[in-house]
């Protein structure tokens, strides 16, 4: 049980597994977050997925107000160089007075939060950085990423790219600079991607780290109406329509996978990551652990193909149940 396989990451260079390590629970409480988080189990995870050949992880600043990239420093420090993982991280949210974010892509602020994130995370150059979302305070598109370039002609990060960006924005940022690398969110529930970023990205050869695969545990099969309602208060799941108004159809998606699962002696969560690996586009998959079993329970998406049939069953399982949105099959 263990990810061999690695693919061109656009054309960066990289050569990522298909799977990687997203540390946003590893932030611990803050107005995203997933609840209480442990330290040391998000530290062992981490660990767990790089003993298992993971070769990558996803963290940002905004995840516990750096905490997680704090974490993701500690997992990494005793690591010989030639055992590191890629660190991917983004920047852009700001915090306010009350907690909240607001999305800046001022140049002074993107210069800030770099700094930020190269120190808690003890390197001289990030792998990677992107743009967490679309400036909401005013700043042009074309503005925020021309610092990104600048920060990359610098030499304080390897490689640029968008997350949460659309096709529309999308061409604006590659009229500038190649847009080397997307974070789009994409699950057998949220698909929308499929229609649109996807097919962009891979007719520009853009790569893409998908994130939110198993829709934020819905498609694990471990959910149910009991554990929803036993999720912690500061969970932001509690209140996203996944966890309340679309629930039973989630759920009854997720229960549609386990023959699929059984099929391939694997679990639902493995085939919930495979189905978004056999998109046109989708470059590797962010796939998030609370604990060192977590990961266990989706490794093998890594490497496991599903077959026309299998895609089959998951299309008909969602036009039965309703769930989500977007196209239904690659």
């Amino acid at each position: 049980m263990s990810v061999t396989t690695r693919v061109p990451f656009g054309r960066t260079g990289m050569e990522i597994t298909r799977v990687g390590f997203g540390a946003w629970a590893a932030g611990g409480p803050w107005i995203y977050g997933w609840g209480p988080q442990d330290d040391d189990s998000s530290i062992a995870a981490i660990r767990r997925a790089i003993e298992l050949g993971v070769n990558w992880i996803d963290t940002a600043p905004v995840y516990g107000w750096g905490h997680s990239e704090e974490v993701v420093a500690r997992a990494l420090r005793d690591l010989p160089e030639a055992d590191r993982p890629y660190v991917f991280t983004k920047t852009g949210p700001d915090r306010l007075e009350n907690g909240d974010t607001h999305l800046s892509g001022a140049a002074a602020r993107l210069r800030t939060e770099t700094e930020n994130s190269l120190r808690r995370l003890g390197v001289e150059r990030l792998d990677l950085l992107q743009m967490h979302w679309p400036a909401d305070d005013g700043t042009p598109l074309e503005d925020y990423w021309a610092t990104m370039i600048a920060l990359r002609d610098e030499g304080k990060v390897a490689h640029v790219g968008l997350s949460n960006h659309d096709v529309t924005q999308l061409e604006v940022a590659e009229a500038l600079s190649h847009v080397e690398t997307l974070q789009p969110p994409f699950s057998a529930i949220s698909r929308d991607a499929a229609s649109d970023v996807l097919p962009w990205c891979a007719d520009h050869g853009t790569g893409t780290i998908v994130y939110s695969p198993m829709q934020a545990g819905l498609l694990t099969g471990a959910f149910s109406l009991e554990r929803v309602a036993a999720l912690a208060a500061d969970d932001w799941r509690r209140s996203e329509d996944d966890f309340t108004s679309g629930l039973d159809a989630n759920l009854a998606l997720a229960e549609a996978l386990k023959p699929v699962a059984d099929k391939h002696s694997t679990t639902q969560a493995a085939v919930a990551v495979a189905w978004t690996l056999a998109w046109r586009g989708c470059t590797a998959a962010i796939v998030g652990a609370r604990s060192a079993a977590q990961i266990d329970g989706w490794i093998d998406a890594g490497e496991l193909t599903l077959d026309a049939s299998d895609l089959d069953t998951i299309a008909a399982a969602i036009a039965s149940t309703g769930a989500g949105s977007g196209p239904s099959r690659p």
